[in-house]
């Protein structure tokens, strides 16, 4: 007779401490390489990380003790190592974190964004931390026991984590004193722990979202009467754009060669609400500042859009990124993201397309101001080289792989000034469009990136920390406004007085309902970038 192999048999309480000990010693790479940045290894420090290694195990089979009983162990067991070589992925290779933010963030994430996060080294983590772990559960029989030793084995196992844990904190006292005091941010590389509970409160804040009814905002808006023109304002939503990569800014290399030819203001200090699309974008026209954003409450408030509207100004949405997040639901939505929509596509569809047809629709609104938005795909990430078409590649070589750390600094530079090149010149297009319509309109372009970028610096990458942690580069984003030489009531000398004054996306609500002069109770002149004093 053939041999077959088989399985040794395990209880479920032995599954579920085998599982953790795998999750702790197998994903939890970042985590530990950050314990060492801040507790450099010695005989000390050693016997501190075997502690914190065993803490986090043990927390581990506690929290797994008492959500997996009965037919849920192997489901729920399979499902948490398959999340858990998936955040190991991203936060090995980018040093990011799986935050709320970051859940976000990947779940409004079109395919072919997230195809340029994929990779054969993804593929391994997958397979290796993932699957192959997932079918070994599978086939693993379970010793079946009664109900009543069944309950009582997972009580023990429940008791003595605690136990362990207890253990651990009374022996180092001072050390976990000061562990969780003054290094919390620590807690965020818990792998798949934070990964696991920031999408639970993501799907929470999502169901409770719906529930709340929407709340009217600026009903009372009206132009003002003094306004005898029509005004035509483009609104260009960058991507992933850093502040010192522009040469408007002082960057050594020349990235704006085009709109350094016009007569631009470039504000060299403001700050992104979010450091990931989903966060940044709905917060910037939102009427809530950063310190008080909340995407449940903001979801259920109208915004900048909705407040225009309410003063009869035409709002249109033009889209090549991964959609509004929610904020253009209520206003004309144009997605051009597809080759049959925009004209300008070669190995993806071009920022610059978005212009094809934008005077027909200019012209077709022979009454009202006009307010655009145009959310551009700019310098998107890690896949940088994809950005911009070939003949913008000025800075070689550049980086050709989404998996940036097989990259050298200088080509992922190459291929992130690169796309700022590029983004250089459709903004140029931008500004040229305007032009044609000086006639007709006062018109403006501002520009403002959603976030930042991290390029490598302390090894991290792309974006998407929590704001707590998030370094500069993240967070200090580009803002660059044109006002066209018909618009009288703007002081372009004023305004380039205030270029270096510290705004953040909490301006942009007041800001445009400035521009437009708007009439309403909730305008604030003082976050207005143009007209506060």
């Amino acid at each position: 007779m053939k041999y077959i192999p088989t399985f040794r048999p395990l209880t479920a309480s032995q599954l579920i401490v085998v599982v953790s000990v795998f999750l702790i010693l197998f994903d939890n790479t970042t985590f530990f390489s950050q314990f060492l940045d801040i507790y450099p290894l010695s005989l000390k420090n050693f016997v501190y990380l075997l502690s914190v290694a065993t803490f986090f195990t043990a927390g581990f089979i506690m929290l797994l003790s008492v959500v997996t009983f009965s037919y849920l162990l192997k489901p729920v067991l399979i499902v948490i190592v398959i999340t858990a070589s998936v955040a190991a992925y991203f936060m090995d290779s980018y040093n990011t974190v799986i935050d709320t933010g970051m859940i976000e963030n990947v779940l409004s994430t079109n395919l072919s964004e997230t195809a340029d996060l994929l990779s054969l080294k993804w593929g391994l983590y997958v397979i290796l931390l993932g699957l192959v772990p997932a079918f070994l559960i599978y086939k693993t029989p379970i010793t079946q026991t009664g109900f009543r030793k069944s309950i009582i084995s997972r009580i023990a196992l429940f008791v003595s984590s605690i136990v362990i844990i207890v253990i651990m904190v009374l022996s180092f006292s001072s050390f976990y004193a000061s562990f969780f005091r003054e290094h919390k941010p620590l807690r965020y590389y818990i792998n798949p722990a934070t990964a696991i509970y920031s999408l639970i409160k993501h799907v929470s804040t999502e169901i409770s979202s719906a529930r709340i009814p929407m709340h009217s905002l600026g009903l009372d808006a009206k132009i003002s009467t003094n306004d005898l023109d029509r005004e035509l304002i483009i609104f260009v939503v960058g991507e992933t754009a850093r502040a010192d990569r522009f040469s408007l800014n002082g960057y050594a290399r020349k990235t704006n060669p085009l709109l350094s030819q016009e007569q631009v203001v470039s504000f060299t200090n403001v700050w992104s609400c979010g450091t990931s699309t989903a966060v940044s974008v709905p917060c910037m026209f939102s009427i809530y500042d950063t310190d008080n954003y909340n995407k449940q409450e903001a979801m259920a408030t109208e915004n900048i859009l909705d407040v225009l509207q309410h003063a009869g100004v035409n709002v249109l949405w033009l889209d090549n990124n991964s959609d509004s997040k929610g904020v253009a639901l209520r206003s004309d939505f144009k997605d051009f993201r597809q080759p049959e929509i925009n004209t300008e596509c070669d190995i993806e569809c071009r920022d610059v397309g978005m212009l094809t047809g934008l005077q027909k629709y200019i012209d077709s609104h022979k009454q009202g101001d006009i307010f655009i938005v145009l959310h551009s795909m700019g310098n998107h990430g890690p896949a940088y080289y994809k950005r911009y078409p070939a003949k913008f590649e000025k800075f070689k070589p550049a980086c050709k792989t989404n998996q940036l750390e097989d990259c050298t600094r200088e080509e992922i530079d190459n291929a992130y000034d690169n796309a700022i090149l590029y983004t250089d010149y459709f903004l140029s297009k931008v500004i040229a469009l305007l032009k044609k319509n000086e006639q007709d309109y006062e018109t403006a372009m501002i520009y403002v990136s959603d976030h930042g970028e991290s390029l490598g610096e302390h090894n991290l990458y792309l974006h998407g920390m929590p704001n707590m942690l998030a370094p500069e580069a993240q967070r200090h984003v580009p803002g660059i406004m044109w006002i066209g030489s018909h618009f009288d009531e703007i002081d372009l000398n004023a305004l380039q007085l205030k270029k270096d004054n510290k705004y953040t996306h909490d301006n942009i609500f007041h800001t445009l309902l400035g521009i437009f002069e708007v009439n309403t109770s909730v305008y604030d002149p003082k976050l207005d970038m143009i007209n506060n004093q």
